[in-house]
């Protein structure tokens, strides 16, 4: 197993965190700078008012992007695994 191959799974697997991460974060991104938009505009100071919405749009981001992420880890790691055999020797 070289150092180059090392800093290559180590660069996929990063890759991969980004993405499954990306929608709820992007949704929660979204959904807290529209509430941050409505209490400017509204002069509502209260912080705690966007942690509902975030949650719930967090949680929908989940049920909808949940099984892709789900099929894109498992592919990630099948082809990690089959992988394995090949660094070793």
């Amino acid at each position: 197993m070289t150092p180059q191959s090392v800093v290559t799974i180590g660069q996929q697997a990063l890759t991969v965190m980004l993405l499954l991460a990306a929608p709820m974060l992007l949704t929660s991104l979204v959904v807290g700078l529209t509430i941050s938009v409505l209490q400017a505009a509204t002069q509502i100071n209260e912080m705690t008012l966007s942690f509902i919405p975030k949650l719930i749009g967090t949680l929908a981001a989940l049920i909808i992007a949940g099984p892709w992420m789900l099929t894109f880890f498992v592919d990630y790691l099948r082809r990690l695994f089959e992988s394995i055999p090949g660094s070793i020797g």
